[in-house]
């Protein structure tokens, strides 16, 4: 699975205990604080204020996690 901006926050759950980690360390709390958020991982950090070179970012760091 390749992560993009599309990838849905339920499939990156199903995917990695790591990409959560990661994404709860940099401000998206996917499943730990007990309020789930759905949507796109583009949704979900544009919701916290990340730009798009941010989400970029996230988006090569998440892949690099899973190879």
């Amino acid at each position: 699975m390749q992560i993009s901006r599309t990838t849905t926050i339920e499939e990156i759950v199903d995917t990695s205990v790591s990409l959560v980690e990661y994404l709860s360390k940099n401000g998206i709390r996917c499943i730990r604080c007990g309020e789930p958020i759905w949507g796109t991982l583009e949704e979900a950090a544009t919701e916290k204020g990340f730009s798009a070179e941010q989400i970029d970012l996230f988006i090569a760091e998440m892949n690099k996690l899973i190879e």
